[in-house]
């Protein structure tokens, strides 16, 4: 169900006016410049090679698929990251991460960066999960709450239900207890069914002793594997191109990391190895990394001379963090052409005060902006997945500023609109500025007016430049409109918003939609720094409101980049239907007084309905790069694909009961056996009057859409449905039928998988083997903290 937007926001606001905060200056407790390459003290052992059970062979296969599921990235719950050792061994916090009402900046604690030992997560107020006391085994399974908790779940099964009682709160923003081990018996008392897996099913036979038997010897680690010959090789020749010694190349290496710092690099030549990312060091190539972590990658280092290092990326590949990026010869080879050979100079790298390093437009202005905004396209849907993976992983902050499902498309990198932008951005260097120049406690009013002011400037020169760049009719063509270059399947992007998260994938999915971007340099750059590069998910209130209202503008620039491809005399009732309900005020950011373009577009037009012959004319024109894989239209077998699509036309109140996100897995049973025939992900695309509203939303149920696409779209499943192909009209015909929650809860009792059920573990680990065999680059760790209960 829907659940109230960014609660606590309202009241830390006011209270933010009423106190007049104007600012706190927050300073670091713990120098980020430690090494991070040594050897970590712990409080548990390492266990010698061919012992009994192995930390990696046995024991964290089975807390990666049933335990890194809900606990991983900032938003685990008490802080418990279970997706690596060192996550088991720094324990858990009471505090929040996700906090939409702070009032200032919370201090660091991000695994594998803040800090390098347990004594160091102690001080930051991480208490044990595994017994730190006497060494016994029964000490060590009575002495730790890991143990505890999984016990109390294995005494204490989930009831024999479908939907759990409303003792169990699965709600993002619930009261989270976070027992310490002196406190477990008063826990287990107050909450005896909240064993781990929380509202799960429990592990199984096998699971739980292997788990509880390793528990027992005391939690010991075992070693890595040792990183193989071939990729050794290929990070010694990546580190030599990105440590060159003069100006330019180390202004390219110092803008590549600030756009790669999230990525999960792989070495695409040497297919089916570890994923690794690039840190700052302070010792160069051929010697141990010594790492450098700051709150931002832009911040201020600390040393005279950075060196960018290529390291194992820790931990298991979540889906909501999991953003690859291959490293090959003809990746080096365009960078050398795009940063090096391009004929430019550098006579002085830029500084690390916030006014400039924050301000991509300022920090690498002598980088060609046609250099910048091709490495930016190379991998667009790795660009833009930032602002959904990186730090904003629960990120309804930013992600509630987008419609349910839009497309986007680029500007062509070589259009004469381009080729004069690089003097034009320069001059607008000032009114480019982006929220996160105030770091992490930004003042709420009188910084939030200068930046509004700022985007009105912007907005005015922007529309002189349009005026100049576009004179005539003929001057706006599709032309405009980048198509990959024939061969680059990042030229259209589709993104789906749900409630609190957003997916992005290649392609133009489903029907026509509401709106459309068409994205810009300038456009793409500000939203990397803005929700990427500076944002700060331990930032105040401030901060993290700035980044929702600065979004709105970005918004709205790509939604008018969009609507000057269409004929002028419809583009003002295009705006007022996406924005129905909204101020005069707000309306006048996309076309009125803020900004406006009276030129007519040279896009031939031939029907009433511009709009949707626009998108045909987009899909055209990028076909011989489209990414199909999403569509339902390349789906072979009729007896899936005909009832799926009645699905995707349906419209209306009875999709609103559906679920935002469900993986429907369709599968035929004969002479005993059940084969997959496919797996498919429906998402509702819901209608809003506009999206331009803070604190509320007006939804429209009765435009309601569903997008259906064949595979996996989005890290946070709401629902599991298991079909057989025979049953498949009749489930949809219930969808569309839905008028209450008893009918919605009648659908999952007789084609759901919910949370209760006793095969939800088998289903899950079959779900997660199709998506590695469909996708084994893009793959990773669903994650339940969204699973519904209903």
């Amino acid at each position: 169900m829907r659940k109230p937007i960014m609660p606590g926001f309202r009241r830390a606001l006011m209270l933010l006016l009423l106190l007049g905060i104007a600012g706190c200056a927050w300073q670091n407790r713990l120098a980020l410049d430690r090494a991070f390459g040594v050897e970590r003290p712990r409080m548990h052992p390492v266990a010698a090679a061919g012992s009994a059970i192995d930390f990696r062979r046995d024991v964290k296969p089975i807390l990666d698929s049933r335990c890194a599921v809900c606990h991983g990235c900032y938003d685990a719950p008490c802080q418990l990251n279970l997706t690596a050792y060192e996550g088991i061994d720094r324990g858990a916090n009471k505090a929040k991460v996700y906090d939409g009402s702070r009032l200032i900046a919370a201090r660091l604690t991000r695994l594998f960066e803040d800090a390098r030992t347990t004594p160091e997560w102690r001080e930051r107020s991480f208490y044990p999960v595994l017994n730190e006391r006497e060494q016994t085994p029964q000490a060590n399974l009575a002495g730790g709450v890991m143990a505890r908790i999984l016990q109390l779940k294995h005494d204490r099964p989930l009831p024999r239900v479908d939907r759990l009682p409303d003792n169990f709160d699965f709600s993002l923003d619930r009261k989270q207890q976070c027992p310490r081990i002196e406190e477990f018996d008063s826990f287990a008392e107050s909450y005896p069914d909240w064993g781990m897996p929380y509202g799960l099913p429990g592990l199984n036979a096998r699971e739980h002793r292997t788990v509880l038997r390793w528990l027992e010897l005391g939690a010991p680690d075992s070693a890595p594997d040792a990183i193989p010959t071939v990729y050794r090789d290929a990070i010694a020749e990546w580190e030599q191109f990105l440590n060159g010694s003069s100006l330019k190349e180390q202004l390219m290496s110092r803008y590549v990391y600030e756009h790669l710092f999230l990525g999960h690099l792989h070495f695409s030549e040497h297919p089916g190895g570890p994923f690794f990312r690039i840190v700052r060091s302070r010792t160069p190539p051929g010697q141990k990394a010594d790492p450098i972590f700051t709150r931002r990658p832009y911040d201020d280092p600390g040393v005279p001379r950075v060196y960018y290092r290529i390291e194992p990326a820790p931990g298991t590949m979540l889906a909501k963090t999991h953003m690859p990026y291959a490293l090959n010869a003809a990746r080096m080879a365009l960078w050398r052409a795009l940063f090096l050979e391009a004929p430019y100079s550098v006579v002085a790298l830029p500084s690390y005060r916030p006014e400039v390093a924050s301000n991509p437009f300022v920090a690498y202005q002598a980088i060609p902006v046609r250099s910048r905004y091709r490495f930016m396209l190379d991998e667009a849907q790795f660009i833009v997945m930032g602002f959904i993976k990186g730090p904003v992983c629960r990120g309804q902050v930013a992600l509630n500023v987008i419609d349910d499902r839009f497309w986007a498309v680029f500007l062509d990198p070589d259009s004469e609109v381009m080729a004069r932008s690089g003097d034009f951005l320069a001059q607008q260097s000032g009114n480019l500025r982006l929220p996160a120049e105030e770091e992490s406690n930004p003042l709420l009013l009188t910084t939030w007016l200068r930046y509004s002011s700022a985007q009105n400037r912007q907005l005015q020169a922007k529309q002189r430049k349009l005026e100049e760049s576009l004179p005539r009719r003929e001057s706006i063509t599709l032309k405009k409109i980048w198509n990959g270059d024939g061969t680059n399947p990042n030229a259209a992007l589709t993104i789906f918003r749900h409630f609190d998260s957003a997916s992005v994938v290649q392609g133009l999915v489903g029907e026509p939609p509401k709106t459309a971007w068409v994205v810009t340099y300038s456009l793409l750059e500000r939203i990397h720094y803005l929700l990427v590069a500076g944002f700060d998910v331990y930032g105040n209130v401030g901060h993290q409101l700035f980044s929702r209202l600065y979004m709105d503008f970005l918004r709205m620039e790509g939604e008018f980049n969009f609507l000057i491809l269409l004929p002028k005399e419809i583009r003002t009732q295009i705006r007022d239907f996406w924005y129905r309900d909204a101020s005069q005020e707000v309306k006048d950011y996309l076309l009125g007084q803020r900004i406006d373009f009276r030129q007519q577009t040279g896009i031939p037009y031939a029907t009433r309905d511009p709009k949707t012959e626009l998108f045909g004319m987009l899909r055209a024109r990028l076909a011989p790069v489209l990414d199909r894989s999403h569509d339902l239209d390349r789906v072979e077998d009729p007896r899936v694909r005909e009832p799926l699509r009645r699905l995707t036309q349906a419209r209306g109140p009875a999709l609103s009961l559906m679920p935002e996100t469900s993986f429907v897995e369709i599968v035929e049973r004969s002479s005993g056996s059940t084969r997959t025939v496919g797996v498919y992900t429906l998402l509702e695309d819901a209608a809003r009057a506009n999206i331009s509203h803070l604190f509320k939303e007006r939804r429209l149920p009765a435009e309601d859409r569903m997008t259906v696409a064949p595979g996996f779209i989005g890290a946070y499943p709401n629902a599991f449905f298991k079909v057989d192909v025979g049953d498949l009209p009749r489930f949809v015909d219930a969808i569309t039928r839905l008028g209450s929650e008893a009918d919605f809860g009648r659908l999952l009792t007789e084609f759901g998988v919910r949370r209760t059920h006793p095969d939800f573990w088998a289903h899950s680990d079959a779900l997660h083997q199709i998506s590695r065999t469909q996708t084994p680059i893009e793959a990773g760790l669903f994650d339940y903290n969204r699973f519904e209960n209903r």
